[in-house]
């Protein structure tokens, strides 16, 4: 009975969470520089090109993007989710073992190096951030499986290590790039939301949702391990081939997250902490919950990175980086006598 009033609970959550985010998502696609009129964007793309600017302006450009910021909010939302239960660590993010600075040499690679070649629909940008993510994981997936007695801690050191290595090399290889290049990079690093085809949007959206929803498969088995090793094992729970499914999913939407918004910080730190606070830290709720805030989040911070300037657009890593901070403040603030990081 108790089960089936925690799935019950669970179930009108995440309705309530998914009706703001719809609501959230079309007020956003409204919003932008350039007025748009409702009654012209539901009359219809007319019978010419261009004949209803409107409706061009709303499904073809802003509606594309909210989706893509609410598809990388729930993505790194998710994943802090994740390395937070695995790694035991308050303070992992989806960066912490490096994928951050594996997608930016990815980049940096493909700008300076000049190939245009595309791969389904996706820029250069994005098939080397991706590559250089799911590589970068892989390496410190290898050092930390064979380093160590603590495959937790290796992990982190390994982490650490390639991180600040190939940081050491992202910044030489910006030191030598022409200015243009230079531009395109930086903007890059601190997180931008820009249009992308349907075709990505949708190959993108069937991914990340089928790794969200992989992860949710073995939430049950994220609250043994957060116990701990011992806990866990005599719990019955495989610890090792828990930890790795749920680092190898959470690493893939990350990179895809990564591919396609660059390095969007704070939002897989905060998020998890946030719903963490308020709902408790059961991942049958947590997991999709943060998704969904995630994505909330994301898609609001996007919208003011794209109007707070008018015309000028600020990347949307300096808008969650701004609010990110002082909100986290705030929560813990709030909340941290009552909930604690077990309880």
């Amino acid at each position: 009975m108790t089960e089936m009033l925690i799935s019950g609970k669970l179930a009108v959550r995440v309705v309530i969470c998914l009706a703001v985010l719809v609501v959230v998502m079309c007020l956003c696609a409204v919003v932008g520089t350039q007025e748009i009129s409702l009654k012209k964007v539901f009359a219809g793309p007319g019978e010419k090109p261009g004949e209803n600017i409107d409706y061009e302006i709303f499904v073809g450009v802003r509606l594309p993007r909210v989706i893509l910021a609410a598809l990388v909010g729930a993505a790194l939302a998710c994943s802090g989710v994740i390395l937070q239960a695995i790694l035991r660590n308050p303070l992992a993010d989806p960066y912490i073992l490096g994928i951050s600075s594996g997608a930016g040499l990815g980049v940096i690679t493909a700008v300076i190096s000049g190939v245009t070649w595309s791969f389904w629909g996706g820029s250069p940008m994005a098939v080397f951030a991706f590559a250089g993510a799911i590589g970068t994981v892989w390496l410190v997936w290898c050092i930390g499986r064979f380093t160590g007695k603590s495959q937790v801690t290796s992990l982190l050191l390994a982490g650490v290590v390639i991180n600040a290595f190939f940081s050491a090399v992202i910044m030489f290889l910006t030191s030598i790039a022409k200015s243009d290049q230079l531009r395109l990079t930086i903007y890059w690093l601190m997180g931008n939301i820009t249009e992308k085809s349907l075709s990505v949007l949708g190959v993108s959206a069937g991914c990340i949702i089928a790794g969200i929803f992989a992860l949710f498969c073995i939430s049950h088995r994220l609250n043994v391990l957060t116990l701990g090793e011992d806990e866990a094992k005599g719990l019955g729970v495989d610890t090792t081939r828990t930890r790795m499914t749920a680092f190898g999913f959470a690493a893939f939407i990350t990179a895809i997250a990564v591919s396609l918004s660059g390095l969007v910080g704070f939002v897989g730190l905060i998020i998890p902490h946030g719903v963490r606070l308020i709902f408790g830290p059961d991942h049958r709720q947590l997991l999709p919950v943060s998704g969904i805030i995630g994505g909330i989040f994301l898609v609001i911070a996007d919208t003011l990175a794209r109007t707070i300037f008018g015309q000028e657009q600020l990347p949307v890593g300096v808008i969650t980086a701004i609010a990110g901070g002082p909100f986290f403040l705030v929560l813990l603030a709030k909340y941290s006598r009552k909930v604690s990081w077990l309880k």
